[in-house]
């Protein structure tokens, strides 16, 4: 299967997100992939926004199958959530575990108006009821392949896709 370029795929996710993005609304990135789609998105749209990155790490329902993961970030949410409106970022979106860790997580810090979920890829092989509201490309994906997002140490973003 080829790929898009990543760069078409983040141009098309901010388009879309230009007319949702509110002033005083809370962009925050999931670690790794979703921080680095946000600051794409941003670079393009620009504006001054509040902008937070969580680490689901210790919020995953299979932490204790799989251990922690050996890159854990810490979590930052630097100004108060609660009735903000918040648009989360993540890479891919899959079986929707990674992103109900992060709802979880979220709801730490406070209780926001509104979640809505931006991503880059939806890949489908949904396990619980989630949705993106905004999203780069939507396909099919057998569930013993994987698509991943990679940023080299120059900051170029790119898409890797293989088997499991």
């Amino acid at each position: 299967m080829t790929l898009p370029e990543p760069n078409a795929l983040i141009d098309t996710l901010a388009a879309q997100l230009a007319p949702a993005l509110e002033t005083d609304c809370a962009l925050i990135g999931i670690h790794t992939g979703g921080v680095w789609l946000r600051d794409a998105v941003i670079q393009r749209l620009g504006g001054d926004h509040l902008l937070g990155e969580l680490d689901v790490s210790f919020y995953r329902d299979d932490f204790a199958q799989g251990g922690l993961h050996a890159e854990v970030q810490p979590s930052r949410i630097p100004f108060d959530i609660d009735g903000r409106s918040v648009i989360l970022f993540d890479d891919v979106l899959f079986t929707g575990r990674t992103v109900r860790a992060a709802i979880n997580l979220l709801f730490d810090y406070g209780r926001p108006a509104s979640v809505r979920l931006a991503v880059l890829i939806d890949r489908g092989g949904r396990e619980l009821p989630v949705c993106a509201d905004f999203t780069g490309l939507r396909l099919d994906l057998p569930t013993n392949e994987h698509i991943d997002l990679l940023r080299s140490d120059a900051g170029v973003l790119s898409l890797v896709h293989g088997p499991w």
